[in-house]
């Protein structure tokens, strides 16, 4: 990889990351209850945004900086568990299990609905 293609992932990484924490923040504001809407939110559209890059056929550099980069910064398997596990911690069984069981359902629909827009493009 070029200098060039490094800069591009230290700079699209900080966007997706910032992207996350406006979404998440705007979602969870808005919603106001104890599910963890925002990240439902953040990883819902990044699965889609994922799912279109692949459909795409995206290579090279432009993977790396869109699928890596970006993408990579955007979504957040480490939030979603985290808060997954604090909801189990908190008594929020229930919650916990509907924060994965929906989180891997909407992610999913999510990609094949990307991946089918990524192709017919």
């Amino acid at each position: 990889m070029s200098v060039l293609t490094w800069v591009g992932v230290a700079a699209l990484g900080g966007v997706g990351a910032l992207a996350r924490f406006l979404l998440d923040g705007a979602v969870s504001e808005r919603a106001g209850s104890g599910f963890p809407l925002g990240t439902l939110a953040v990883n819902a559209t990044g699965a889609m945004l994922l799912g279109l890059v692949a459909g795409l056929a995206l290579r090279g550099d432009a993977l790396v900086l869109v699928g890596g980069a970006l993408m990579g910064s955007y979504t957040t398997f480490s939030t979603w568990m985290l808060e997954s596990h604090r909801l189990g911690e908190d008594g929020e069984g229930r919650a916990a299990l509907a924060n994965v069981l929906v989180s891997l359902a909407v992610g999913l629909l999510a990609v094949v609905a990307g991946r089918a827009l990524g192709m017919a493009l």
